[in-house]
């Protein structure tokens, strides 16, 4: 259990504890507890990462023909409603 897990329940009955700690003491608290994260990270494997990384750029590419189809679509549509630009003679 973190440090502020523990004490978030337990302490002061205002629930204000960490008032009562000087400025530096909480950066070092800070610290601590962005160490005690990091410590939990996963890294993934070889093999995750490509899976993940082909994931990744298959989706992307599927949302760019999605956009590129509506863009067609909507240009054309305007393209109908409003006409080419061109004068007609």
């Amino acid at each position: 259990m973190t440090e502020t897990a523990a004490s978030s329940s337990k302490g002061s009955p205002s629930g204000r504890q960490s008032d009562k700690r000087g400025f530096f003491a909480r950066i070092v608290l800070f610290i601590r507890q962005v160490i005690a994260e990091l410590k939990k990270v996963v890294t993934p494997t070889r093999k995750e990462l490509l899976n993940y990384t082909l994931v990744v750029i298959g989706f992307v590419a599927i949302m760019m023909l999605i956009v590129t189809v509506l863009d067609l679509v909507f240009g054309q549509g305007a393209f109908f409603i409003f006409g080419d630009g061109v004068p007609e003679q």
